[in-house]
């Protein structure tokens, strides 16, 4: 992840309690996000015993629950 520049909300005391990011900054952030979660999908996916099937097959079986 690139550098970060964040800014610090603190209380009265000088605890930080909220950081503000800028809004590109933000969106690289969620986008960072999106792909670990999609990694930890991959990964899990990968360590199942269930038995891959073709994506038409995959796309027909959902529309037939829809």
């Amino acid at each position: 992840m690139s550098a970060v520049h964040e800014r610090f909300v603190t209380d009265k005391d000088g605890r930080r309690i909220a950081v503000l990011l800028g809004m590109d900054e933000y969106a690289k952030l969620l986008q960072e996000l999106e792909e670990l979660e999609s990694l930890k999908a991959y990964d899990a996916a990968k360590s199942t015993q269930d038995e891959a099937i073709p994506l038409e097959q995959a796309l027909a079986e959902i529309e037939k629950t829809r």
